[in-house]
């Protein structure tokens, strides 16, 4: 969320997205960031009770969204086309990208295109309001579900690479405690509501470990 970050906050990768004061999903997002500032991340994530899971799910992922648009507008100048000739999250793991629509057969390229596709693709599913509807009484799609497991997987693909690939330039920059505060909120909503396969949080596994056996 916006509060964790500092100074540099204004620098984001693509624009933020907004949700829109006095709606319903602005209150969920002010109920997220009180329970957020209370330091009980397992707690935070818990869908509120009488609250509608869809809704909830849709509000964290615009949030998650806005806060890695955050962290990797940090670090852009590092992520450029020499230093990272692919997408990748270490040795073991290269992503290759397709959105299947514009790009059906996965494409080979530089970290920075991968990561410009990716948020531009999420951020066209955001804005879409038969996918995620902003208006009161507008019924969340019967794919919704889908749709957010796809987006929340590939967000995870920016953490891990800005683990794998960055990490000595986020030090630098003294963000490390916002990279790994935003991470471990977004490791534990996505465990708390089976969002990603296990399969796909691999390259991070450790330190997905790590974070949690803190917490217990």
């Amino acid at each position: 969320m916006s509060f964790l970050f500092g100074s540099r906050s204004s620098k984001t990768f693509k624009p933020k997205k907004n949700i829109p004061e006095g709606s319903h999903q602005y209150e969920l997002l002010k109920h997220a960031e009180a329970t957020l500032g209370s330091g009980n991340l397992r707690q935070a994530v818990m869908l509120p009770e009488g609250e509608d899971l869809n809704e909830w799910i849709a509000v964290n992922t615009v949030d998650f969204f806005n806060q890695i648009n955050m962290l990797y507008g940090t670090i852009t100048e590092f992520c450029t086309e020499t230093s990272c000739p692919v997408m990748s999250a270490g040795p073991r793991y290269e992503y290759h990208w397709a959105d299947g629509t514009n790009i059906k057969k996965p494409i080979k390229c530089s970290a920075p295109k991968y990561i410009d596709y990716l948020m531009t693709w999420v951020q066209d599913q955001l804005d879409d309001e038969t996918l995620f509807p902003s208006k009161i009484g507008v019924p969340f799609p019967k794919n919704f579900m889908s749709v957010a497991k796809t987006i929340l997987k590939r967000l995870f693909r920016v953490y891990a690479h800005i683990y794998h690939q960055h990490f000595d330039s986020v030090m630098r920059l003294q963000e490390e405690a916002h990279l790994n505060t935003s991470f471990k909120h977004f490791i534990f909503f996505v465990q708390e509501f089976n969002l990603i396969d296990r399969r796909e949080l691999a390259p991070l596994q450790e330190l997905i470990e790590k974070l949690g056996s803190k917490d217990r």
